[in-house]
């Protein structure tokens, strides 16, 4: 699924590629792909331009010269491609934006999990949808004084999008694994030097992550992700050396919250609370 780096990368593609580019018409293949009406969304973006990008966690808003947004939610696999010729035409291509210039942007669909739709207002849209402040933007402050709130696991705590906007699965894994905390730690317990260091953590891991555009294979080798990508090996016998990249003791693999975990029990030992 794409995360907060991936749909961050997409931001910044599609404002190198798209922006004041007169929109001439809109193909939708299936209209339950739309939070907005067909008809609606067309007559509402024939003649505009694009003229600027927001993100917010997972969600990209892009703001036209009409004053309000198109709102893209990548789903499971979503994808943009920009193109000139009908040849170049990506598969999946289920939504595609022609611009007057002749070029086109394709909004990927592999599995249909994607959404697009217009949104007029992102302040409410967000505050409508219990979307949280974006995990870049967020505070230490703010991060605190909700964590404090909240006494349940810290794993599952941070991947609730009312909390803090665009953490994924393996990014809460490698942010707690950062920062040294397990990942069974009850939010509220953490102290004010762990709530510094675990959004320091956040920012790395997040910033790490759009510098390497998400190509794990690019990221420190001290990252657990390493491990994670080594789990999915097909070889059996790899699956039984996964090693912490720090302490290089073995690394344990569970469920949180319903989430397949890895940590480190050396590194991030499971303190009284």
């Amino acid at each position: 699924m794409p995360e907060l780096p991936e749909v961050e990368t997409y931001r910044r593609y599609f404002e190198e590629t798209c922006l004041h580019q007169p929109v001439q018409d809109v193909f939708v293949e299936d209209t339950k792909l739309l939070t907005t009406d067909y008809d609606l969304l067309v007559s509402r973006l024939r003649g505009r331009q694009f003229v600027a990008t927001e993100r917010v966690g997972k969600n990209l808003f892009v703001q036209t010269d009409g004053g309000f947004y198109v709102h893209f939610h990548f789903g499971m696999t979503g994808d943009l491609a920009y193109y000139q010729f009908e040849e170049e035409r990506p598969r999946f291509a289920r939504i595609v934006f022609y611009f007057q210039s002749g070029y086109k942007l394709a909004f990927i669909c592999p599995r249909k999990f994607e959404r697009i739709g217009i949104v007029d207002n992102v302040t409410e849209y967000l505050k409508r949808k219990r979307i949280a402040e974006d995990a870049l933007a967020i505070s230490t402050a703010t991060l605190a004084a909700t964590l404090g709130k909240k006494k349940a696991l810290i794993k599952p705590v941070l991947l609730d999008q009312s909390v803090i906007a665009g953490i994924g699965n393996w990014i809460v894994d490698e942010v707690l694994f950062q920062a040294r905390i397990h990942p069974e730690r009850l939010a509220s317990s953490l102290s004010g030097a762990e709530v510094r260091t675990l959004h320091e953590a956040i920012q790395l891991v997040l910033k790490t992550a759009i510098t390497c555009e998400a190509n794990y294979a690019l990221f420190p080798e001290n990252f657990i992700i390493h491990a994670r990508e080594w789990a999915t090996s097909p070889y059996a016998d790899v699956k039984q050396h996964l090693l912490c990249p720090v302490c290089h003791q073995k690394l344990q693999i569970t469920r949180v919250g319903g989430r397949t975990t890895y940590f480190c029990p050396t590194d991030q030992p499971l303190v009284a609370d």
